[in-house]
């Protein structure tokens, strides 16, 4: 077993599941690195059951490369695994199982195991660990955390998020933004729909509008081929109203999604929802039926991340890795966006396959283990060299 395949087993372990604490790992991370010399910080949760780290390897010099990782993962619940999610199994078929073995303790195993090797080599630029809690529902942990980095630690580091790319540079990313919209009408029986308001009639026009946004988007042209999905999505995922057959209905909330460009905004998106919803109550009120129509977001809006102003943290990966790499856009949310909008240089790269991601039975492979490792090793090396600025 490789040491980062023994660092993983001991990450994998720990049960950081977003609605827990991830403290145990942290102190385990900070316990590790403390044995080769290295100090870390925290940056504490408000409520002080979580915690983000960063630890700094090498002189407090300019430049330097921030290794950015989240300690949480997703729920088990209701997932049919074949074993033990949080002990990490080695299947012999080159695979290693474990629930964020991909999504990501393996890159932050990658990123431990190289250590030993760090702390003697003669770097000229420092190389930073940032490790997050609570990515996993809606990149909370993270903004602190950035906030922290920049003020008392480095202006001028590149940021590689290792969330699972295959070890191909990611460029771009889209934003998300989750929300619960509620209607809330008027009940009356179901014989006499003069004198009520459904609030699920309403919502189900609300549905509607959702997906005809989308559609129009693209009629607009607002479309990046970058992405496999090439335009800004929006998607209802829950609905629940209504008390029985032959009551109109009270209240419906549905739950739905923006995921938009990097080169749109949220408040752009969200504004024509806001714009339609305020003409349907006007509509219904020149009708004499009365609805309330409230929309909150359940997490902060994660940015996207823009295919610009990387073209340092762009080379120093791309030189040190396989010559066949390429530059790849992804739909799915990361904290990548969040270092962005700070003013870092910032990709994201590291081993494992999305599509592993979140599932049952989640495994990483250790050519990918393995091929981070050298990744780091060769990029380690180039930080024995000054910041050219």
């Amino acid at each position: 077993m490789t040491n980062a395949e023994s660092l993983l087993s001991q990450l994998i372990a720990f049960d950081t599941t977003s609605r827990g604490s991830n403290l145990a790992l942290i102190e385990f991370v900070e316990g590790y690195l403390a044995e080769y010399g290295v100090a870390s910080e925290r940056v504490m949760s408000p409520c002080h059951t979580k915690a983000n780290l960063i630890a700094r390897i090498g002189p407090d010099a300019p430049g330097g490369v921030m290794l950015s990782g989240h300690t949480d993962v997703v729920p088990v619940e209701g997932q049919p695994w074949s074993t033990d999610p949080f002990t990490l199994h080695d299947g012999g078929d080159g695979r290693l199982y474990g629930r964020g073995s991909c999504d990501m303790k393996g890159f932050i195993a990658c990123a431990l195991a190289m250590v030993p090797e760090w702390v003697k080599a003669p770097l000229a630029q420092p190389i930073y660990f940032g490790f997050s809690y609570d990515e996993e529902i809606g990149c909370v942990g993270a903004p602190d955390l950035i906030k922290r980095f920049y003020e008392h630690y480095s202006t001028t580091a590149h940021v590689i998020v290792g969330e699972p790319t295959l070890m191909q540079p990611v460029v771009a990313q889209k934003g998300a933004t989750n929300l619960r919209t509620t209607v809330t009408g008027v009940e009356a029986h179901s014989s006499q729909v003069n004198q009520g308001t459904s609030a699920i009639h309403v919502a189900a026009r609300l549905v509607s509008f959702i997906e005809d946004t989308m559609a129009a988007l693209v009629e607009e042209g607002r479309v990046d081929d970058a992405f496999n999905v090439p335009h800004t999505s929006l998607h209802v995922g829950r609905i629940k109203g209504g008390t029985a057959i032959n009551i109109m209905a009270r209240e419906c909330t549905f739950e739905w999604e923006i995921r938009h460009l990097p080169t749109e905004t949220f408040d752009e998106v969200f504004a024509r929802f806001t714009q339609y919803a305020d003409s349907l109550k006007a509509e219904l009120a020149a009708r004499g039926k009365q609805v309330v129509i409230d929309t909150e977001a359940l997490n902060v809006t994660v940015p996207g991340l823009a295919d610009r102003d990387n073209a340092a943290v762009l080379r120093l990966a791309k030189d040190h890795l396989p010559n066949e790499c390429c530059n790849h856009a992804v739909a799915y949310a990361t904290e990548a966006g969040q270092f962005q909008g700070q003013g870092l240089q910032t990709i994201i790269l590291g081993p494992g396959s999305i599509a592993q991601a979140h599932q049952p039975d989640e495994y990483i492979e250790k050519s990918e283990l393995e091929a981070c490792v050298e990744f780091m090793n060769r990029m380690g090396r180039a930080l024995e060299a000054p910041f050219e600025g």
